[in-house]
């Protein structure tokens, strides 16, 4: 069936709090998809940022931000009182976010939060988060144990620690249990609270007719738990040191290539365990999510290998991945309806198009792509088909009016011919780029909420290989108009991807007017 969504972080949500969270903001947005028509809502991913605050470097790939759990919910839990809130300064800018006055302000008010729970608790608060203490324990205690040590040492990487916690020497792990018995309980608390309020958000949703489309990155951060608490998952050495790490070779992004510095998997063991680990991983990831995009899909069939310690990935080389073997148990174990996005940008190769093919999930056609060669490529909606999902960008690129005024005379002529307006604003050719997506024969479209508010490169979210300026831009509450949802619904209908929705979303969304 055909439909639509948009693009939208929860980090980008406005609100009160510095950031976007789980609070009303986010309940108020799922009511002006359904306004808009919409069936969808793509997020990035969820798990608690570190250095960088980059959603694809968390320090777990089982835990979630802490930074999206709504105070205001916990003031109406008991867990905060009003003027908790108020003697907080979050920063004064609402398009931005200020992740330094995020990350002083923001664990003292959660700590408070933590506090007065194990204080005032009543007994079904305490027994549903032992219920989700139980249900978690195969990631929880470790992760809990490793945001203890890591705070009780001023944030410092594992790989840096004492040489008996760095190996997971079980005596000194037990002393520290005991030691920081208050922390490991406040990162737990973090954890119940933001799976509480998440699946509440989500419920919200899917009763609205909107499904929420996750986001995992193929790999983890090398500072998290993960990378810690299991190492014989990856390619390490005895002393726990990575091999090689994982990036991507030059391209159009970089002449050098992309370092991310992640660990790489040691597919031999996975594989000898029945994969175990990642049915694990993506039988969370579809708790929360109802469709999930897997991030670097080509990595499954090659990977670029750097050796660890090179200051660039222009000396890397692939290496073979696992191929069908991992997704064949993923479809025997979890089901072949699991509902997954196959992120398959960049170079393609045979192989890589032989195997999302061969999975059968649907790949991704940006716009942005269609033409910058000038020539025929598969990114160009004539070449569209059925079984992809179409972006006018991703959180990767500029965005829609940006690319269009950073680009060459020739790509935009030839953009604006290929169209069919060649003479227009700024303002029409991005939502040209818009209605060009809707056209496609593809199934799915999903758009970036800043080209649908038609926002130039301030709204980027991410510069790839660079830090310090990512993952800032915030909406404000006053771009969500109904004369914007208006005209994306008239859109949605027009090019028969408008879904109907249950009957308590339609009078929600009359009583949100």
């Amino acid at each position: 069936m055909r439909d639509c969504g948009i693009l939208l972080p929860i980090s980008a949500l406005p609100g009160a709090y510095g950031i976007g969270t789980f609070g009303k903001e986010a309940y108020d947005f799922v009511d002006w998809l359904v306004k808009a028509g919409q069936s969808a809502w793509q997020i990035l991913p969820l798990g608690p940022t570190g250095f960088g605050d980059s959603p694809y470097q968390a320090f777990s790939t089982f835990a979630g931000n802490p930074y999206f759990i709504d105070p205001a919910t916990l003031m109406e839990e008991g867990w905060l009182a009003e003027k908790d809130l108020a003697a907080c300064d979050f920063g004064k800018s609402k398009t931005k976010i200020d992740y330094g006055k995020l990350y002083v302000e923001r664990f003292p008010l959660l700590k408070k939060a933590a506090e007065n729970f194990v204080k005032n608790a009543a007994a079904e608060d305490r027994a549903a988060f032992r219920k989700f203490s139980e249900d978690n324990a195969d990631w929880l205690p470790d992760y809990a144990l490793y945001m203890a040590i890591k705070s009780d040492r001023g944030g410092a990487s594992w790989d840096v620690w004492p040489e008996e916690l760095r190996l997971r020497k079980e005596e000194a792990l037990a002393a520290e249990r005991t030691r920081l018995e208050r922390e490991i309980f406040f990162y737990s608390f973090l954890q119940f609270e933001f799976d509480k309020q998440w699946k509440a958000l989500k419920e919200y949703a899917n009763e609205a007719g909107i499904r929420i489309i996750g986001d995992l990155p193929i790999y983890v951060s090398f500072d998290s738990a993960d990378a810690w608490g299991s190492p014989e998952l990856f390619q390490f050495d005895e002393d726990h040191r990575p091999i090689g790490v994982a990036g991507c070779p030059p391209d159009a992004f970089s002449e050098t290539g992309q370092l991310w510095g992640n660990p790489l998997y040691n597919w031999k063991y996975h594989a000898d365990t029945g994969y175990k680990w990642w049915l694990a991983r993506l039988k969370k990831a579809f708790e929360w999510y109802d469709t999930l995009r897997i991030d670097h899909f080509r990595g499954f069939d090659e990977y670029w290998f750097i050796p660890a310690g090179d200051e660039t990935a222009a000396g890397g080389h692939w290496e073979k991945g696992p191929g069908d073997w991992l997704f064949d148990t993923v479809k025997f174990v979890l089901g072949k309806d699991v509902d997954i996005i196959a992120e398959d940008l960049g170079v393609m190769t045979p192989t890589v198009e032989a195997l999302v093919e061969r999975t059968g999930y649907p790949g991704m056609k940006v716009l942005q792509f269609a033409f910058d060669g000038l020539s025929d490529s598969a990114y160009q909606p004539h070449n569209h088909i059925r079984n992809c999902i179409v972006y006018t960008g991703t959180h990767d690129n500029d965005t829609t009016l940006s690319w269009y005024r950073t680009a060459s005379k020739e790509v935009k002529e030839y953009a604006k011919k290929y169209l069919g307006i060649e003479g227009c604003s700024e303002e029409e050719f991005v939502w040209a780029f818009i209605r060009t997506a809707y056209m496609s024969v593809a199934e799915h479209t999903v758009i970036p909420m800043q080209d649908v508010l038609v926002l130039g490169n301030e709204a980027r979210m991410n510069f790839p290989s660079t830090t310090g300026t990512n993952w800032q831009w915030r909406m404000t509450e006053k771009q969500m108009t109904k004369k914007l949802a208006a005209k994306l619904c008239d859109m949605s209908k027009l090019y028969v991807r408008y879904i109907e929705k249950p009957e308590k979303a339609e009078e929600e969304a009359v009583k949100a007017e």
